[in-house]
């Protein structure tokens, strides 16, 4: 029988820290149910003080589902998928600059996301470690939508509930830059629609599925759709369903895309800041197969 894991609350309306486990030597039978059960209870989990190797991080991810990898198409045989970075060092060890358009790719997820809903298969989670971290700025902040549909104003979730949201990668790009908008991998896939609301499969409970990628709201004209996801992210990003992350080397933050919109903030973009990101894809079981039933109804 595994021992119980060690937790803490992350804040008082979401998430848990998970203390004294180190992830590069937990079992898919022992540990990681148990992990598991709290990311579905609580939504975002903080592990600190990990060194995970590439081959650790994918090893947790597969545990979580299948590995998304948005270069599949480009892979050559025999080639498999690797860590993502998120970072602004170059490859000769310099940093890219403020207006270099990788930067503002980066200043572009300042924005409150949710990863991958413009995927055909969008995110079920993404663990996120630091490896570099700058002196001030940078943290990544996350928001519950879980927590904050739970107790919106009845009028306001009865203008989002039952509708249909149009997500496209290069909407949340045109806001910070038309030039990087016409960037290849933002026009990569076909935009992708997904119900407003989402409940999940283990507990029931709902929480909003909204982004900055949403270019459209379902039986609602342009400036009054987009009027009303600006109405919900600000809702749902008030300090009592907010935490924001200062990032210390070794942490480990893994949350769920389902009820949670997250972002980066600035840091000083002459130094190098590097965290490591794999996101895992959600299957049928984790809510996929009812979203997609709700669209072709």
């Amino acid at each position: 029988m595994p021992n119980k894991l060690e937790i803490s609350p992350l804040t008082g309306s979401f998430g848990v820290i998970v203390h004294n486990l180190n992830l590069s030597d937990i079992s898919r039978d022992k540990e990681f149910p148990q992990l598991r059960a709290l990311f579905e209870e609580r939504s975002a989990l903080l592990i600190p003080g990990q060194n995970l190797s590439p081959g650790d991080h994918l090893r947790l991810a597969e545990m979580f589902g299948p590995i998304e990898d948005r270069k599949k198409d480009e892979r050559k045989p025999g080639e498999t998928v690797e860590v993502a970075m998120v970072s602004n060092v170059t490859d000769d060890g310099g940093v890219t600059g403020e207006m270099d358009l990788h930067t503002l790719h980066l200043k572009a997820n300042q924005q409150w996301h949710i990863d991958s809903t413009f995927l055909p298969t969008p995110a079920l989670c993404n663990i996120l470690t630091a490896k570099v971290v700058s002196s001030e700025g940078g943290q990544t902040e996350l928001a519950s939508t879980r927590a904050a549909w739970a107790v919106m104003p009845e009028e306001l979730k009865g203008r989002i509930r039952g509708r249909i949201l149009g997500h496209n990668y290069r909407r949340s790009r045109e806001r910070v830059s038309k030039k990087l908008a016409e960037q290849a991998l933002f026009n990569k896939w076909p935009p992708q629609r997904w119900p407003a609301v989402w409940s999940n499969p283990v507990n029931g409970r709902e929480s909003l599925y909204i982004a900055s990628h949403v270019y459209e709201v379902e039986g609602l004209g342009q400036q009054e759709g987009d009027a009303l996801i600006d109405e919900l992210i600000n809702y749902c990003t008030q300090p009592q369903f907010v935490y924001s992350h200062t990032w210390t080397v070794g942490d480990v933050l893994i949350w769920d895309q389902r009820a949670v919109l997250h972002r980066g903030t600035p840091w000083p973009y002459d130094q190098p800041r590097i965290l490591q990101s794999v996101c895992c894809s959600l299957t049928d079981g984790d809510g996929l197969a009812a979203a997609r039933a709700e669209i072709a109804a």
